[in-house]
């Protein structure tokens, strides 16, 4: 793999993307025609910000949260490790200890629970609550998943968003890693500077160092 190349890791958005059951579905349309304006195509999409390969932003889950806006980009931006951790029904520490995820500020998992993007998940796995302590305890600050959310699907409380959040670690979601090897890269998932957003989408991409 040339580690000139850039992997890119995000969802495509089309019209056929799966969506969180009664949330805003992704669209796009072409509002005017260059048959009709004489000179342009123009786009328009409409969207949920947790549909695609997006981030939480704080105010996703908690009301005095801090918007997107706010954020540090260069939190999304620098190196990163990705683990594979498929076919388990949990991430727990026993788990992240064998992958060695020491000295890892940014840290990819890639769980290969979703096989058809176009259909949204019944059930996925997820970190236990001693997994992120764990984190906090290795100083990683980005966690990403390959799955529309860090916790069960059906949780209202949101334990595992609200416990990343306090050990100030933040969220990235829906990535795409079956085609990624396992290992050291630079990642970079800028969200968009949306002035009071929950979340945005972002395009992520990663390369090897």
């Amino acid at each position: 793999m040339a580690k000139d190349k850039w992997i890119d890791i995000s969802q495509p958005l089309n019209n056929k993307i799966a969506h969180w059951p009664g949330d805003t579905p992704f669209s796009y349309d072409v509002v005017y025609e260059k048959k009709s304006t004489g000179s342009v195509n123009i786009g328009k999409i409409t969207t949920s910000l947790h549909t695609g390969t997006h981030i939480d932003a704080p105010f996703h889950f908690s009301d005095n949260g801090a918007r997107v806006i706010d954020l540090d980009i260069n939190i999304y931006i620098g190196r990163c490790l990705v683990v594979d951790v498929s076919n388990y029904e949990e991430i727990s520490t026993d788990i992240l200890k064998k992958a060695d995820i020491q000295n890892c500020e940014r840290l990819l998992l890639r769980t290969s629970a979703i096989t058809d993007p176009a259909v949204f998940p019944e059930q996925i796995p997820v970190l236990t609550l001693d997994a992120v302590n764990y984190l906090k305890l290795q100083n990683v600050k980005l966690v990403g998943v390959d799955l529309p959310s860090v916790d069960q699907l059906d949780s209202k409380e949101l334990p595992i968003h609200h416990s990343l959040h306090n050990y100030g670690i933040h969220i990235l979601e829906n990535v795409v890693l079956d085609h990624v090897i396992p290992g050291h890269y630079e990642l970079t998932a800028l969200p968009l500077p949306l002035t009071h957003a929950d979340g945005s989408p972002v395009r992520a991409a990663i390369k090897p160092v």
